[in-house]
């Protein structure tokens, strides 16, 4: 039985205990589910009628409208929040103290306001007749500083060598920055920034207080101005345009998913040499020269190596022995 770093592995009566839970949360999230089916369809909310109405070509045509138009801000919003973001990174790791601190006030800031205030006050004080361009625009705001955030602990994070090698083969520290570190920090820090993104998306739905016509605004309009059977499809309208949520996020997640592997994925085809030698193919060989005795004793000259030297001829088998004496060759 395995242990995890984080708790101990669970045993006989732990694991008897936890099925239990499952089994009772289960049991009572089931019944929660029916209540809430049995409350609304005892209050006509399920009605088929309040389903028909998105067959009507009109309403299609406008939620397919609201979508283009919450993409279309998504997209002025990621771009703009990813560039910002860049910026903003660099600027707080910038050496000149005065860029330093007002990319740091800058991110501090609107990293502190609520994003709700933001988009607002842009339209009221800048754009009152540009809706989408004052939700595009304070969303990039404020995701561009949070993407900073991101971009500069993924840069903080790239081992020190990486920024002194590039140093020491004379690239400044604009090069540096965007053609060593950057890199490696939007790879390693990808998930992060596919994750606000779709935050990004999900935000859109606040362009309903500047009357932006994005998806939830479309909802509530239609909600609110469609009378079926002396009710309003509050619950129906809710059930579509949350699928339609839940859709585009899971899309941008899967992308995102698709990215990360292809970014990760491990090149093949490389060879790599065996250290082990190859078998029947004798080991290199070693050859040794003894000189024989020397005449005279200790304080007698050396003969030279021609006249009386025995040599020897030995290999190894693979496994430290050797073989045997090849040959011994005299001369007297």
């Amino acid at each position: 039985m395995s242990a995890s770093v984080l708790y101990d592995a669970p045993g006989p009566k732990a694991i008897a205990r936890n099925r239990v839970y499952a089994v009772v949360g289960g049991v009572a999230i089931l019944a929660l589910i029916l209540f809430a089916i049995k409350r609304l369809s005892d209050t006509g909310n399920l009605d088929s009628g309040m389903w028909d109405i998105f067959n009507y070509a009109g309403i299609r045509q406008n939620i397919a409208d609201a979508v283009l138009a919450t993409l279309k801000v998504f997209g002025l919003a990621a771009v703009g929040s990813v560039v910002l973001g860049v910026v903003l990174a660099v600027g707080r790791l910038s050496d000149h103290r005065p860029v330093r601190w007002v990319a740091t006030t800058f991110i501090e800031l609107f990293r502190s306001i609520p994003l709700l205030i933001t988009i607002y006050a842009i339209w009221v004080g800048f754009l009152t007749d540009y809706s989408m361009w004052a939700l595009a625009l304070g969303l990039s705001v404020y995701n561009g500083c949070v993407q900073a955030e991101v971009l500069r602990a993924g840069i903080n994070s790239v081992p020190r060598g990486q920024s002194e090698a590039a140093y020491a083969l004379g690239m400044s520290k604009s090069q540096v920055m965007l053609g060593v570190l950057m890199p490696q920090a939007v790879r390693a820090m990808l998930p992060t920034i596919i994750s606000q993104l779709v935050v990004t998306l999900k935000d859109t739905s606040l362009g309903y207080i500047i009357l932006y016509p994005e998806l939830l605004q479309t909802a509530r309009l239609i909600a609110s101005n469609t009378l079926v059977d002396g009710k309003y499809p509050y619950v129906s309208t809710i059930v579509v345009i949350g699928t339609i949520y839940v859709t585009m996020c899971l899309l941008l997640s899967a992308l995102a998913t698709w990215i990360e592997r292809r970014g990760r994925r491990a090149k093949t085809g490389i060879a790599v040499a065996s250290a082990a030698p190859a078998a029947g193919i004798d080991a290199p060989v070693a050859t040794a020269t003894v000189p024989a005795a020397r005449p005279g004793g200790a304080g007698g000259a050396d003969l030279p190596p021609a006249a009386g030297t025995v040599t020897k001829t030995a290999a190894t088998d693979g496994t430290g022995g050797t073989e045997g004496d090849r040959g011994t060759t005299g001369t007297s």
